[in-house]
């Protein structure tokens, strides 16, 4: 249930996940600060399905993030071009190491206006979904705080993405706690919390709901900027987190920490055993 750094390789982050005693898996499938990135070779491909194997008791579930240059949402033509190669070659490393998830940001529209940038992503995504018929991998929009001119803080930024692309059924959702609350939705009140998920349902579909990314903030409610905090270190609140892990709805949704880590081999560990310890602290 954290992020897990691939430096020194991508098999690696099954070492660190089994160390940390996660659950489930977040990785990048590459670089994600650089448009160049080294082949998938074979031999990195049977490093990871060895890895992946020695980890299993512990690690269940996994799934990766997409690079943040990606940007469907962009009218320039070059930034369009590496955003669709670099996600294109995501999809196909996903593919490849058997990740049956790429979940990555919508996009910005760069001041042209949300409506135009929607429309942009739908497209993008649709020849995405096109060029990869056949594929597992499932590609998953997170929501985002809306910084900048961030597409996805608003719940039907979402839906009319998932209402315009060409293949919906192939596409899922997933969650962010601190840039749902920095969006401006309170999910740290038992009252915000039900209003939260009771709109999530009636505009997105829980059906949708693929996976969270288990964060605080530290960035108050509606500030629209992306600041993550440890968990009962920011401004959600530990009871946000306790609900999360004691709601029925979400038992079997994965959830993966991006909060900041410690130093040294297990950077997780005290964080995964504070976010397990409140499965049996209901709010």
């Amino acid at each position: 249930m954290a992020h897990e750094s691939i430096a020194g390789g991508v098999h690696k982050a099954w070492t660190r996940a089994f160390d940390d005693h996660c659950e489930a898996l977040q990785v990048f499938v590459r670089t994600s600060r650089a448009w160049a990135a080294p082949p998938l070779t074979d031999e990195i491909v049977a490093k990871w399905e060895e890895s992946r194997h020695a980890a299993r008791r512990k690690v269940k579930a996994v799934v990766a993030h997409g690079s943040y240059l990606v940007n469907l949402g962009t009218a320039d033509e070059e930034l369009r071009k590496k955003s669709m190669t670099t996600m294109l070659e995501e999809l196909e490393r996903c593919e490849r190491l058997q990740i049956p998830s790429l979940i990555f940001h919508p996009g910005s529209h760069l001041g042209d206006g949300e409506d135009v940038g929607i429309k942009r992503i739908a497209e993008r995504l649709s020849q995405c979904l096109e060029a990869t018929d056949g594929y597992q991998v499932q590609p998953t929009l997170e929501n985002t705080a809306g910084q900048g001119t961030n597409i996805g803080y608003r719940f039907d930024h979402l839906r009319q993405i998932l209402d315009q692309v060409s293949e919906p059924e192939r596409v899922g959702v997933c969650f962010d706690t601190q840039h749902a609350f920095a969006s401006g939705i309170d999910i740290s009140t038992e009252s915000g919390w039900e209003a939260c998920w009771q709109e999530f349902d009636e505009v997105v579909g829980l059906d949708k709901l693929t996976s969270f990314h288990v964060n605080d903030s530290d960035k108050p409610l509606g500030s629209r900027v992306d600041r993550h905090a440890n968990i009962g270190k920011g401004l959600i609140g530990t009871d946000a987190f306790a609900r999360l892990m004691t709601d029925p709805r979400f038992a079997d949704v994965p959830g993966f920490l991006e909060t900041p880590a410690e130093r040294g081999k297990k950077p997780y560990s005290k964080e995964i055993r504070r976010m397990k310890r409140l499965r049996v602290k209901p709010s």
